[in-house]
Parts: structure tokens; C-alpha cells; sequence
């Protein structure tokens, strides 16, 4: 069965009828991905949110850090499948699998971080994301010291911190506005 034929249950915009500036990142998004990533027609409701929005994720997501792409999308599934937020489990899964060439870690990211086989520094990274996503009261000092131990910087700290809560924000927005993974995620990467 598949999935709602909708993008957002809020609607989107007309691509036509955006500033020009967005009709160029919908262009480039056309001809680098093949498509528009929903998320952004989503916030196309708003313009300058959607800007914003994708200001603060190329800068989180792509600017140097001491954690690696691949972690930082690896952090924003643990942090859907912990939030069950389909859209980016989804959209994050599939970007887990075509980083890693492995179809079988963004499926163990989405269900049970847990059994993937990682290494200590990438365990301690995905727990602390778990713990600050469902228990954010009890984060405590111990567990920034447990980072630190396996090699974090407080840079570090702070980058997953951020990773952390941005896509609690995203998982948040995308389950309010029903907004549906492009349906390109769902064959990515796929043996």
C-alpha cells in the first residue's frame, strides 16, 4: 500500500509562484537529486522560515566539524527513530545507505541503533543523541564526559548538541504538517 499521495497536509505553493531566489535551489535541487526534497516545498510556506531552515542545515550538516557527514546523518536517524518521524527516517535512512554503501546500517539506524556494529566513539555519539531526544532532563555532566572519553572535543559537544536538536525541530515540523518522504528515498541505495 502506498504511502499518501500528499506532500503536506498544509499544502505547498505552487513552484511557479516562488521568490526567484527558490525557484534557483529548486532547479539545482532538479538537477543535482531529480527532485525537490518535500521538506523544502513544506517550508516554502514560508519563505524566509525556509531559508532560514536551509541556512541552519547546510551549516550544521555541512560545514566542517569533527563529526563526518555520515555521522551527523546517522545522528539524524537515531533521532527519527527515536521520535518515530517517518518523513526523515525515511529521507536520513536513505542518505545513511548511499554514504555508507551499506543498505543494511540505515535499516539498523531506523529500527535498533543498537546492534549495528560501531565503534566506541560512534556508540557514545548515538547514545547520548538517544538520551538528549527522549530524556533531555537527565542529561548530565557524566554524559559529556563520556564523549570526551571516547575522543570528542567540546567543539564536538557541541556540533552533535546542535545535530541533535535541529532534527528534533525537523522530526517535529514534519510530523505536524503530515509532511511524506519523497518517494526517490525509498529505492535509494537498495541491493
Amino acid at each position: 500500500m502506498p504511502q499518501p499521495d500528499h506532500i503536506s497536509v498544509l499544502g505547498v505553493p505552487d513552484p511557479a509562484e516562488l521568490d526567484d531566489d527558490l525557484k534557483v535551489i529548486w532547479a539545482k535541487c532538479v538537477e543535482k537529486l531529480g527532485f525537490v526534497p518535500n521538506v523544502f516545498s513544506t517550508y516554502s510556506l514560508k519563505p524566509q522560515r525556509l531559508r532560514n531552515f536551509m541556512a541552519m542545515y547546510n551549516e550544521i550538516m555541512l560545514a566542517k566539524s569533527g563529526l563526518t557527514k555520515l555521522e551527523r546523518e546517522m545522528i539524524a536517524v537515531v533521532v527519527s527513530s527515536a521520535n518515530r518521524c517517518y518523513y526523515c527516517l525515511v529521507a536520513h535512512g536513505a542518505a545513511v545507505r548511499m554514504m555508507s554503501g551499506d543498505a543494511e546500517l540505515g535499516e539498523m539506524m531506523a529500527l535498533n541503533y543498537r546492534v549495528a556494529k560501531l565503534d566506541p566513539r560512534q556508540r557514545a555519539m548515538l547514545d547520548f543523541t538517544w538520551k538528549l531526544t527522549t530524556t533531555p532532563n537527565l542529561v548530565d555532566d557524566a554524559d559529556r564526559d563520556g564523549l570526551r572519553a571516547v575522543g570528542l572535543s567540546n567543539d564536538d559537544v557541541f556540533d552533535l548538541a546542535e545535530t541533535i536538536a535541529f532534527f528534533n525541530l525537523s522530526n517535529r515540523m514534519a510530523s505536524a504538517t503530515d509532511m511524506m518522504p519523497n518517494r526517490e528515498y525509498h529505492g535509494a541505495q537498495r541491493p
